[in-house]
Parts: structure tokens; sequence; C-alpha cells
């Protein structure tokens, strides 16, 4: 039977279209023979074809999530929390008969909540059926095993067609300027400075040396893995393109580059929405990330950002992945605020002797350009527990805390080590 297996997984793997590629080298890891006979009888016993696409996409899409919870396996890594795609989703509004792209798309999240949205609230006829389907969605995902978990997902969710050619590329999207523009970008990049290619050098040693893109499209060369990703993004948008981009905290302060970055972003796009994320919402420890919303332009002399509305949910939030994971419903207040049916309606929530508490205000074009490098690193909340002890959080909610802070700032000095360690 282990032999059949292995054989039959070879044979799936040299099929055409997607099939072949969502078994393109797939190994069998189950070595007792018993467990192997009760797997396939238990999957033999479930009446598959029966079963309708949001059933077979839902459970899935549960087991791409239990198997993100594995810490040690750093599957987390390539899993955005659902309920915050979602919302980015909502508040983009996706429409029928236009193109949606996500140049790292991990396990395919964006695309299958961009199909949720656009079958849930539109009447599509057949056409536009049709294209969202085979043509509407269009990926990069660079780990293999990560791409053939987003197939399968896309394919289970009825996006695209077994036989079909599969529109997520394996290749790295920050090689090359992409050859189509998009009507959407959503994506959550991954984070990290490295480069998510390693090359082996003549000693026989993985080099994992930051990898510095010279791509004559952008504004600024630089290392910066997460930078890179915000200018190749507003490449791929059409003029009349939107984007919403998961971004960490150094994209919003860093010098150099990222000042120039900013600034061109100011100017060359609406950048009209930041939403600031609280941290233990993610399955990398300690990360501190925000969402940027902005519209695509053509060129003029003048900025086309005029103000950003900020979101802070993060200051007084508390968050962990077990106890207290992030709901859609968090975050329904931006949603509102947001104004999705009408953005340039915005009213804000904060006035500094009324509501000095209020999570949503903007900033102007001139207030932002004035910070010293144009940082976008706004809070203006102040934090209650430091203040006020009766209002911290649950002492669980605040152990996980500290223990993710303290293993974030592990993981940050073994980069440093590794740095001084390559330096010799």
């Amino acid at each position: 039977m282990e032999a059949h297996h292995i054989e039959l997984l070879r044979k799936l793997g040299t099929k055409k279209g997607m099939l072949g590629q969502i078994f393109t080298k797939a190994q069998n890891k189950i070595q007792d023979p018993a467990k192997l006979y009760r797997l396939i009888a238990m999957v033999d016993e479930t009446q598959w074809v029966t079963l309708d696409a949001d059933v077979k996409g839902d459970i899935y899409e549960g087991l791409l999530e239990k198997n993100a919870e594995d810490t040690k396996s750093g599957a987390g890594q390539y899993f955005t929390p659902r309920a915050l795609i979602r919302a980015m989703v909502e508040c983009v509004r996706p429409e029928p008969g236009k193109s949606i792209a996500d140049p790292a798309c991990g396990t395919g999240g964006f695309f299958l909540a961009a199909y949720d949205y656009i079958v849930g609230n539109y009447k599509l006829d057949k056409r536009q059926k049709e294209f969202l389907k085979h043509e509407a969605f269009h990926g990069n995902e660079i780990v293999a095993n990560t791409r053939r978990m987003c197939l399968m997902n896309m394919f289970l969710h009825n996006i695209g067609e077994i036989d079909g050619e599969a529109t997520v590329s394996p290749n790295d999207a920050l090689v090359a300027q992409s050859s189509v523009s998009y009507d959407y970008v959503l994506a959550n990049p991954p984070f990290g400075k490295k480069s998510s290619m390693s090359f082996t050098n003549a000693e026989g040693e993985q080099d994992t040396d930051d990898l510095t893109y010279n791509r004559q499209d952008f504004w600024a060369t630089t290392s910066n893995k997460q930078l890179n990703f915000v200018q190749h993004i507003r490449t791929m948008l059409k003029t009349t393109g939107t984007a919403a981009v998961v971004v960490p905290d150094n994209v919003l302060f860093e010098g150099g580059a990222g000042e120039t970055i900013r600034r061109k972003l100011l100017e060359n796009t609406d950048l009209h929405t930041i939403l600031r994320l609280p941290t233990g919402i993610f399955y990398a420890h300690g990360v501190k990330a925000n969402v940027l919303f902005f519209d695509n332009r053509e060129a003029s002399p003048r900025p086309w950002t005029k103000a950003v509305w900020y979101y802070d949910y993060r200051t007084n939030i508390h968050h962990t992945l077990k106890k207290k994971p992030l709901r859609y419903e968090d975050l329904a207040e931006f949603i509102k605020c947001y104004n999705p049916e009408n953005r340039h309606k915005r009213k804000p929530t904060w006035h500094p002797e009324k509501h000095p508490d209020g999570r949503w205000r903007k900033f102007t074009y001139e207030e932002l350009t004035a910070r010293d490098k144009t940082s976008l690193d706004v809070f203006w909340l102040k934090d209650r527990s430091l203040a006020d002890l009766d209002n911290l959080p649950e002492p669980d909610e605040l152990a996980e805390e500290i223990i993710e802070n303290l293993e974030a700032g592990l993981s940050s000095f073994r980069e440093v080590l590794q740095g001084l360690g390559e330096g010799r």
C-alpha cells in the first residue's frame, strides 16, 4: 500500500496544470502502515463530491489555521489572521471584473476573502463568474510548500481549474517589474529584513546576506524587504488602482531610503488611511504592524495625499493568539470610521477636550512632512496601564505579552549576532 501511495503521488506530480503543481515533489511522511491505512479509510468514508466548495474550502482553511498555530514549524509566518484580511477587504470593496494581485500570497487568504466578498455582494452574470474563477487572481509565492497549499486552497474554493494553468507564480516578485498592472493589490509581505532567497556560497554554506534589488522603477535602492515590497506594490497598480498592505513599524519610521519612499508615497499616491495593529495577533512574536491603504494616481506636480487618517487599534488593546484572538467584530469600529461607502466623508472620533480617547483622527500632509524623517509612526492616546493600575490586563494576558516581547527581543539579538559573525 505504501509503495502504491508513493507511486500515485509521483504520477500526480507529472500531470499538467494546477493538479501537477499541487503534487510536485509531494512526499509520503507517514511511515506507520496502520496509520496510513486508517487515514486512507477515513478520507474514503467522506462523500467529497457531494460536499459544496464552501464546506471543503472551510475544512482546508481550518487545517491551515491549525497548522499555523504550530510555532515550531514556522507555518504561521505565511498565515495572516482571517479577521484582519476580511476587514481589509471590506474597506477596499473589490468589484467584479477587476484584477486582484498579491505578490507574497502565502496560503491565499486575501484571494479567498476577496472572492467571498464579490460573490456575497454582487449578482454576477456568466462572464463575471468566468472572470472571477479564471482571470481575477494573480500571485507570487516562492516557498514551494506554501504555494502548494495556496493552490489547493484556491481550487477547493472554486478558483481555477484542476487541469488549467496556475495563476500563482513560484518566482520572487521583487526581482523585476510586473508585466501586468492590477486594479487591486492586497498583501501581507513577509516580515524580517533578510531576503527569503538564500544562496550556497563557494564553501558550500548557506549565504543569507541581505539582497538588494536594483530596480530602475524603484524610488530608492535598499536591502529592506518591506520597503521594497511597498515600492513594488505601487508599481503593480494601474493608475486607478487601490492597495491595502500590512507592513511592520520600521516602514513608518526608518531613515535613509525609508524617508525617501514615504515622501514619494505621499506625493505620488493618495495614502489616505493607516490602521495601527496591536501585538499578539500574528504567529511571529512581538510583531508591531500596520495596514497602509493607498490609491495610485497619475503623475502630478502637486502631492496627491492631502491628509492621512489614522485608527489606533494598538494603545490599550490586548490580544493573545489562544485566549483572546483578534475577531472581525474587533475591527467593526475601524470599518465604520473608514466609511467604505464614501471615504471622503469621514468624521474624527478624537477631540482634544471632548474625546481625548478617540482612536480615529487625521493628520495633514504638511503636519506629516514636517516630522523628523517624515515619520508616519504617529500615536496620541495615553497608555492607561502606565497611569492606572486598575486598568491592567489580566495576569495571564500580561504574562503572554511579556513572553512575546522577550522572544521578539531574543530573535532580534540572534539577527545581530548572526550579522556580527558574517562581518568577520
